[in-house]
């Protein structure tokens, strides 16, 4: 039998409880890892686990809800306290609102900061003093393919996204000398409910999503499981040398 490439590790999945955060806790799980499955909705979030716990593997749920600290902290808390370590974060739950900067109001902007980027900084801030205890780990965070293409009408979520991969950067140079490796994945487009929410609440979701898939090279989106197995190899040992990348997954568009 071949080695689990998570064997022995412990891991925070945030945004859980669907879509590329699903597929990414249930992929670490069937490669060794304990899985904390966080999400801000339960129902999603525990629906996680007993599908890890089907497959043989170990998990739990923690509510979270990451643009708040005191969540933040007792997500890590949580892990910690179950399994005794933190080896893996992926900083993966994202929301998308559509809207221009003369139509997006200033809370939805806010929101989608709150959770986007500073969710990001908030779940690092706790769980990196872990890492270090543990003598280090693998911060995998989720941007987009908006980083550094834009779509009509989402500049709140290309503004976080951008924000994000500069994160990235930055918390990798701060703790490189801890061995804690911080990378990001840019997806292209995928088959997740924010997609479909995206595609449904547009002007024309039917003439959206031509649009959407004409604009793929690869000529389909991509599925949750694509982008977990890139997250997977920025997250397993396999990526030791790899730091402060931005890995596009998102067949060919920006190529293009």
């Amino acid at each position: 039998m071949d080695r689990m490439r998570l064997g022995n590790k412990v891991a925070i999945v945030t945004g859980a409880g669907s879509g590329i955060g699903r597929a990414s806790a249930l992929l670490f799980a069937r490669e060794g890892a304990k899985v904390v499955v966080a999400d801000i909705n339960e129902q999603d979030g525990r629906e996680t686990v007993e599908s890890i716990k089907k497959n043989g593997g170990e998990g739990i749920f923690v509510r979270t809800d990451i643009s708040k600290a005191a969540d933040a902290e007792n997500m890590v808390k949580e892990t910690v306290s179950k399994f005794g370590r933190l080896d893996i974060l992926f900083n993966n739950a994202g929301i998308n609102p559509l809207g221009t900067v003369v139509d997006t109001p200033e809370a939805v902007w806010d929101t989608v900061i709150d959770v986007n980027l500073k969710g990001v900084f908030l779940c690092s801030k706790y769980a990196v003093p872990e890492m270090i205890r543990c003598g280090g780990g693998a911060i995998v965070n989720t941007a987009s393919i908006n980083a550094v293409a834009a779509l009509p009408n989402e500049v709140a979520y290309h503004a976080s996204k951008g924000g994000v991969a500069a994160l990235t950067r930055a918390m990798a140079m701060d703790h490189i000398a801890q061995s804690i490796r911080v990378n990001c994945i840019c997806p292209g487009v995928t088959a997740t409910p924010i997609l479909t929410k995206y595609v449904r609440e547009s002007k024309n979701p039917q003439e959206t999503e031509k649009l959407l898939l004409r604009e793929q090279p690869i000529n389909r989106f991509a599925k949750p499981e694509e982008i977990a197995q890139a997250a997977l190899f920025l997250a397993s040992d396999e990526a030791s040398f790899v730091t402060g990348t931005t890995l596009f997954v998102d067949g060919g568009y920006t190529a293009h």
